[in-house]
């Protein structure tokens, strides 16, 4: 077993102390006892502490653009991990904990090693932040240190370093919002990729109800949401999965433990009685990010294993469920279209209004036109559709913010289709921003749906439906002259 490292100077002995009890506790979760748990800390922090070594003595020479990396602590931990899995190949399994020796068997440890696009959002977001920022959002949210310890720690103003860490938390978003969308993803996957920017930038916007189901069946959509929430206490969840992988949940309540085991020891007044009353607030805020986390993964093993087909060999790949066929990627023929190449900073106009709280005024449907003229507003090349004997239409406003609003439409026919265009004139002006389930096109204050692929064959008495973001200014009530192939459609 080899020694612990020498610190080479004061900074790195300071560094030191503060570290090794975080890898000493992850540890001893890894391990079936005291000393094996001492002997994989000692292996793991020497490994550790030799690429951070390493990876400062790269930057301080200036070799290029900043290269990406992990804070000192998780960093640490990551060794941790990774010293496991080598006891694991090299037949000392036995040492480690059993529910750990099956997941480092498992897909879901070979996403820590694959291809970078292909590991979890929250470890590509904090290594690609400055370390210093990096390092407040880690010792803030997962380590449950008080922030007045934080920024003593980190020489920050402790006046000022509760809005760095509000800052901080955007650009986390920032980046995993970007690591999300840069990853590789199916059409379904990628069809919702931008209504899940949306809906997590407002803490009172509401998930509409097909994202809510994928999301219980798409681990690495469900991993993003959790680090694009800010708000609702998972955020420390989030980056302790994300980052650690297996027993993050667990070394989260061991450090917040750890930390009211401090602060009850200091003396009453001064720095001390600012650090518990921190914590306390602290504590509050991960109890509830670890019930959040906790139920998050509940409902992801809930729906995987409903799932009416095998996984793969990797355990973590999004699941495909069976009632929802994947999604068209071109999701719509606005201007606002979710690739891949979409720069974080420059959301969707509907999205980005998202983030105001919604004004809730969901206006009473008024009675529709009865006119059989057809206003035919879709593109000239509309694929051959069946005429409907009868339909009816559901106009939902789900929710509604100053500026923005999702609504859902749902039309039921009388007479199977073999494709549909469903049109609609809005009274207030209002513009379609995304469409999910459909395409859009718009002319004026007349809108048209037009079938995706996938969703083309309604059978008789079934029902089609699609959602879509949009903005509004003087009003948003309710659209009329609903179509359905050129055929009026009664609403209600």
């Amino acid at each position: 077993m080899p020694d612990l490292p020498t610190p080479q100077d004061d900074t790195e002995a300071a560094l030191f102390s503060e570290c090794w009890d975080a890898v000493l506790s992850y540890a001893d979760l890894c391990t079936s006892g005291s000393l094996t748990a001492h002997q994989l800390a000692t292996e793991a922090f020497t490994l550790g502490m030799r690429e951070v070594r390493a990876a400062a003595s790269t930057h301080v020479r200036g070799a290029g653009s900043r290269t990406a990396r992990l804070p000192t602590i998780p960093a640490l931990l990551t060794a941790v991990r990774t010293t496991a899995a080598a006891w694991e190949a090299d037949g000392q399994g036995h040492r480690l904990d059993p529910e750990l020796r099956l997941w480092l068997n498992s897909g879901s440890a070979a996403r820590f090693s694959g291809p970078p696009l292909g590991r979890p959002v929250a470890l590509r977001g904090l290594r690609d932040m400055q370390e210093a920022d990096a390092a407040l959002l880690w010792l803030a949210e997962v380590e449950a240190l008080p922030l007045p310890t934080v920024a003593r720690r980190l020489g920050l103003d402790p006046a000022t370093v509760a809005d760095e860490l509000d800052q901080v938390r955007v650009l986390f978003r920032d980046r995993c919002h970007r690591a999300h969308l840069d990853s590789p993803m199916d059409a379904q996957c990628r069809s919702y990729a931008r209504l899940l920017d949306a809906v997590t930038r407002s803490p009172t916007a509401e998930t509409p109800g097909d994202l809510s189901r994928h999301l219980a069946t798409c681990v690495r959509c469900a991993e993003a949401a959790a680090c694009l929430r800010l708000h609702g206490g998972g955020l420390p969840g989030a980056l302790a999965g994300g980052v650690i992988g297996w027993g993050g949940l667990a070394y989260l309540e061991r450090r917040r433990r750890a930390t009211e085991v401090r602060l009850g020891a200091g003396r009453p007044g001064g720095a001390d009685a600012d650090d518990r009353e921190e914590g306390t607030g602290r504590s509050r805020v991960l109890r509830g990010g670890l019930l959040a986390a906790a139920v998050l993964l509940s409902a992801l093993a809930l729906g995987v294993s409903m799932m009416p087909f095998g996984g793969s060999g990797d355990g973590t790949a999004a699941a495909q469920d069976d009632r929802r066929p994947a999604a068209d990627p071109r999701v719509s023929r606005t201007a606002v279209r979710p690739t891949a190449t979409d720069s974080p900073s420059a959301p969707a106009a509907s999205a980005t209004r998202a983030e105001r709280p919604p004004a809730r005024q969901k206006p009473d449907p008024e009675p529709q036109g009865t006119s059989s003229a057809t206003h035919r507003a879709g593109p000239t090349s509309a694929p051959a559709t069946t005429r409907a004997a009868g339909c009816r239409v559901a106009y939902e406003l789900d929710s509604q913010w100053p500026d923005g609003f999702q609504a859902t439409v749902s039309v039921t026919t009388d007479q199977a289709l073999t494709g549909w265009e469903v049109a609609w004139t809005f009274r207030d002006g209002q513009q379609v921003g995304q469409m999910w389930d459909a395409t859009v096109h718009q002319d004026g204050s007349r809108v048209t749906a037009t079938a995706a692929d996938y969703n083309k064959a309604v059978a008789a008495h079934g029902t089609l439906s699609f959602g879509f973001l949009g903005s509004w200014s003087d009003g948003n009530r309710t659209p009329y002259r609903f179509t359905l192939n050129g055929s009026p459609c009664a609403v209600g």
